[in-house]
Parts: C-alpha cells; structure tokens; sequence
C-alpha cells in the first residue's frame, strides 16, 4: 500500500509492502530508498510518533524500524536533532536506454558568452529583497504579454539616454530572450505578407534559422570592412536583420555612408530594419556607436538583451518597435506563452532604475577590455594570424596563415585539448571559398581560468605554427 504523511516536519512518500511484516515492510522502504538516492544523504525522517500516526502504525513498530536502520547504518540520531539518513554511496541504477551525460569542454572560449561568474549576486539579491518587500501581491499573479509597465518605463528609460534610442514603454515589449523575441516578430512579418528578410553573411546560423522557420527567404548581404554591403537591399526585400553597432562575427561596425544607404531604402520601399543591438554596451576604445533605430524608430525593430551584460539564464529581452507592430506582436507573444516570468522583469527593472546595472556594465566594460587586450598580446606573437573588428564586444575573430591546415582540422585539435571555440566557416550561408577563420570568446571563464584557457589556446596554436614552418 502506498502511504504519505503530511503532518510531520517532512514531507515523503512510501510503498509499504503489504505481503510483509509491517516493522519489515517499513524497514524494506527506508531501506530501498537509500539505497536508489531517493533518500538522499542528510534527510531528515519525520519523529517517530508522527510517521506512526500517519502510516496507523504503532510507535514502538516505527521505533524498532529506525533503531534497525542505524545499527546497519543507513540511519543516524542524535538526542535533539531527529533522525537523518547517514551518508552511504547509493546504488548506481542503470538502464539500457540512459544516456551519459557528456562532460564539458575544460575551457570555455565560445563567443557571445559574459563571465557569469562576475554577475551582480549582491546588487541582484537587494533589489528583489525591496521588490519582495515594496509590492503588494498582485506582482505574483499573472503578468502581461507585453512586459511588466515597471520593466518597459525603465528600459526605454535606459535605452534613450545610453543607446540613442528613440521610444516609449507603450511600445517597449518584453521577451523570454532575443530568440524568443526573433521568433514572434517573423511570425508577425510573415503574416502580414512579408517574403524576404535580408541578412549578413556571415551571421549568426541560428537567428538565420529562426527567420527562415516563419517561411521567410534569407537573401545575403556579404559583409567586407565596412559591415554589410546593403546595395543587396532592393524593392522585392521587405525588412533587414542588422548588427549595425558590432557586426557579428567579424566585429566592423556598420559604415556612416552604408548607414545612410539603408535609410535612404526605408523611405523609399517602406522597409523594416530588424537592429539586433549585439554587444552594444560594450566598445573599448571610445563611446558606443548609437542605436541605428535614433535614425528611424517609425520603420526600425530595436532588439536587446540582459544575456550578454548579465548571463543567458535570465532570459529577458526586449523590442523597441514602431506603434504599427506593437498590437499584433503582443497577441503573438500571448499565444506563445501568455507572458515573460514577472519577479525578475521588477528586479531588473530596481537596477536600471537605482543605476545598479550601469555600475555593473561600466565595471564588466573594464574587465572584458583586459582580457581582449591579453588575448591580442597573444595573438601578435604568431606571425600570420590576425585579429579583426574595432575593440568590441565578447570576442575576436582571427583568421588564419594560407599555409595552415583547415579551420575544421585546427577545431578538431582544439576540441582534444578541452578547447570549445567556433569557426566562422559555419555562420557563411555558403562557405565555399569563403575566408576561415576562429572565434575565441574572451568572456566566458571565470577570472581565475581566464589565463591557463590562454595558455592551452595558444600552445595549441604555437604547435600548428611551428609544424608548418
């Protein structure tokens, strides 16, 4: 018979045995449960006038079980502290259809990854402790599909007067990440008839994917020095995703005079840009390029994100869009999932507004510019290989020496040292005679492994440079 107990300290659940004994049948569950992890090391079992209340067993049967128990040491007591499952390794459980769990790489160097070891844990606990305690309970019913009003207020707040931004919280909407929010807005273009959403190349796989997924047409800008060559931009396409602050992957950032040029479309085919705002809190060597949305906000979807200045796991984003899309945007994200969690948009809405998250960028501006300026000291000492893009952003792109081997064969070696990086070969839409080159995040370790990853790096390529002499 299955029983649980509710009114002691503990909740658990039991199978007692009704074939056995009624002292053997609970010994027998205690036991398995050890055994198999599910009573997990430092668990405190329920008193023994309680368990024997709610299972309608005697005290003195419970008593005799737990005594047991601790004489063949999967229990321990101790006067005043109740009894605990006692730390014994479980049963390893097997099955023909687990799968293992593959370790990670031993150094991260992927791109568009911050240190999550730098967020803001401090500044991040006091503003929901004043969250939690200034707002009345309705913050923990349902939220809306557009983005709580005390997030949307702060972000267009913060974009204005940081990024150039031109826009107010009625049309400021809150996504589940920039992904999410790429998502909604193709759906939303795609029913509204567009066909051809223009994109760099290279870019970023993914985000290409996601457009493509709504049944919209990618056709290719190539990107040189001065970012993408928007002469692509013609009357048949209907909107353009762009990286204009720090193109990705190749770091340039979108020329004044191509920056004009994609007005100059807009007036005169209507088209929508789509800004994907990548890393633009974060130049080195001078002030932020402004928002290309300042330019336009009638015809520009301005999309951020806190993954890059904060960590992935947030999850939150937003779109600055023009008042024509606002409406069927938001039915969209209803119908994707009702709305973005509500307790964080107020916590990160507390920063932006007490100024703690400019702290936070300001001082993670700093420190990812260290490491960028360690990581290019490094790669001057290679003769061939160069680093590419303004002081930007989470990463650098290196290309490499015509005389060494392919960039699939340098990743492969990378990976059998615990190296995870990327290719740029994957983000062309056709990479046919198209330049190689390596990805190396700068961001991702933590400070204490940010050097050895350094280190294994460039042995690595050290021993590719010296083979091919």
């Amino acid at each position: 018979m299955q029983k649980t107990w509710s009114g002691s300290r503990v909740d658990l659940h039991i199978d007692l045995d009704a074939s056995k004994g009624r002292r053997s049948a609970l010994e027998s569950a205690l036991r398995d449960g050890i055994r198999q992890g599910r009573l997990a090391a430092g668990t405190l079992l329920p008193s023994t006038r309680g368990l024997a209340t709610e299972l309608g067993l005697s005290c003195g049967t419970v008593t005799a079980a737990y005594d047991q128990l601790v004489e063949e040491g999967y229990l321990t007591t101790r006067p005043g502290s109740g009894t605990t499952v006692a730390d014994i390794p479980p049963e390893t459980v097997t099955s023909p259809s687990a799968v293992p769990i593959p370790a990670g790489p031993h150094h991260d160097l992927r791109p568009g990854i911050p240190d999550v070891s730098a967020f803001p844990a401090r500044a991040w606990l006091a503003a929901t402790r004043r969250v939690v305690a200034g707002s009345r309970s309705v913050v923990f019913g349902a939220g809306d599909p557009q983005g709580r009003i005390e997030l949307r207020a702060a972000v267009a707040d913060y974009l204005g007067r940081t990024r150039g931004v031109t826009t107010t919280p009625d049309r400021i909407v809150i996504t589940s990440g920039y992904y999410q929010g790429l998502s909604l807005l193709s759906g939303v273009l795609a029913q509204n008839g567009a066909q051809r959403v223009a994109v760099e190349d290279p870019s970023h796989n993914v985000f290409r994917a996601v457009v493509q997924r709504a049944g919209l047409a990618t056709p290719p800008m190539p990107v040189d020095a001065r970012g993408a060559c928007v002469d692509a931009l013609t009357r048949e396409v209907d909107a353009v995703l762009l990286t204009p602050s720090h193109q990705y992957p190749t770091g340039v950032p979108l020329h004044p005079s191509r920056r004009q040029a994609v007005g100059a479309w807009m007036r005169t085919t209507g088209g929508l840009v789509i800004e994907d705002d990548y890393d633009g809190e974060y130049r080195y060597d001078r002030q932020p390029v402004g928002a290309f949305q300042g330019v336009a906000p009638d015809r520009t979807i301005y999309c951020g994100t806190a993954s890059k200045t904060l960590g992935p796991a947030l999850r939150l984003a937003w779109m600055a869009l023009p008042p024509h899309l606002v409406k069927p945007v938001v039915e969209a994200k209803q119908q994707a999932d009702l709305y973005t969690e509500s307790l964080s948009q107020l916590v990160l809405a507390d920063l932006i507004t007490t100024h703690a998250y400019d702290r936070h960028v300001r001082a993670t501006r700093l420190h990812y510019r260290r490491r960028r300026e360690l990581l290019l000291g490094r790669v001057s000492g290679i003769t061939g290989l160069t680093a590419h893009g303004v002081p930007a952003g989470l990463h650098a792109l290196l290309t490499l020496p015509t005389d060494w081997p392919p960039e699939d064969e340098i990743l492969s070696l990378c990976a059998r040292q615990g190296l995870a990086l990327r290719g740029l070969s994957e983000l062309h839409i056709d990479p046919r005679g198209r330049p190689e080159g390596l990805l190396i995040g700068f961001a991702a370790p933590p400070e204490h492994a940010y050097r050895a990853a350094l280190d294994a790096l460039f042995e690595t390529l050290l021993q590719l440079a010296t083979n091919t002499k």
